[in-house]
């Protein structure tokens, strides 16, 4: 686990030269084909040497919830455990990693009506207007998450005009677990300063790369638009907006980078809060390896 910028994907492919693993994506970004520059999805020749389950698995006009992530991961890991291999899950979306370690409930299937219903009200009265909704509706768990959060709390409110009740009750009942025995690490940048300096490279990056192309070829696609959850992802969101002339270039550039920031933040906080968890920095290879090492030994995995 980690960051968005940490490294993750680096360290877990140095990691692969060690041990008979193969690599699980956790990363709600990488499931889209065509979106590759904005999300500093591994590159070509990367996953040709080091293929990743889990990336490039859906349009981005397809959704993709938190219970699909579920089922394809287990069904990856049980796969990989198959080959006599190890799995080992690399990315940064907190969630699918609660939900994969800690089961589910059993909420509704997302109903494209309703949510785009849902989105409509937020376009035109504010993502405000509708988190003062859900705390009304379900104040317990709209506590739980930022009034700023729209995909949460779309889904919240998705999820009570379905089935009529809250989300907050169905989250009581958890109705599958994680089996495996699981070894649990984190890169955790010890310069946020220096993490941010990495971010506004990064992003420049993109842009040399031909960030904006790549935005503007899913646009003239015809079939996206801004409410769905591809084109809300860190970056895309904010170089939607400019190529539709919501704001400027300058703006674009300084959203892009501000909200990757606070991602990164909400991925720190997430793990300082995270049990059973080893921390290391991001250039601690050999200790990342001893503590697989350890562990593996102690599954009797190696010898």
């Amino acid at each position: 686990m980690g960051p968005t910028a940490s490294g993750k994907t680096k360290l877990a492919i140095e990691i692969k030269k060690y041990f008979p693993i193969e690599l699980i994506s956790v990363d709600s970004a990488l499931i889209y084909r065509d979106m590759n520059i904005g999300t500093s999805k591994p590159s070509f020749n990367q996953l040709l040497n080091h293929p990743h389950h889990l990336i490039n698995i859906k349009d981005p006009s397809e959704s993709y919830s938190v219970i699909n992530f579920y089922y394809d991961a287990i069904d990856s890991i049980n796969k990989v455990i198959n080959k006599g291999k190890i799995p080992l899950l690399v990315g940064g979306t907190m969630l699918y990693y609660k939900i994969l370690l800690n089961g589910f409930s059993n909420l509704p299937i997302s109903n494209r009506t309703v949510r785009d219903n849902i989105y409509n009200y937020a376009s035109k009265f504010g993502s405000k207007k509708l988190y003062n909704i859900l705390s009304k509706i379900d104040p317990i768990y709209s506590n739980k998450i930022h009034s700023n959060d729209l995909l949460r709390i779309v889904r919240a409110l998705e999820v009570f005009f379905i089935s009529g009740k809250k989300v907050s009750e169905l989250y009581k009942y958890n109705y599958r677990f994680f089996p495996y025995k699981i070894l649990q690490v984190a890169i955790i940048p010890d310069d946020r300063n220096k993490l941010h300096k990495i971010i506004k490279i990064r992003f420049e990056k993109m842009l040399a790369d031909g960030f904006e192309n790549e935005v503007r070829s899913l646009f003239l696609r015809g079939d996206l638009n801004s409410n769905l959850p591809s084109m809300k992802c860190v970056g895309y969101r904010q170089m939607w907006n400019y190529i539709t002339k919501k704001i400027s270039y300058d703006e674009m550039i300084y959203r892009s980078i501000c909200s990757t920031r606070q991602l990164a933040k909400r991925q720190i906080t997430w793990l300082r809060k995270w049990k059973n968890l080893k921390f290391i920095k991001n250039n601690e290879v050999d200790i990342f390896k001893d503590i697989i090492f350890k562990f593996l030994t102690h599954c009797n995995r190696i010898k």
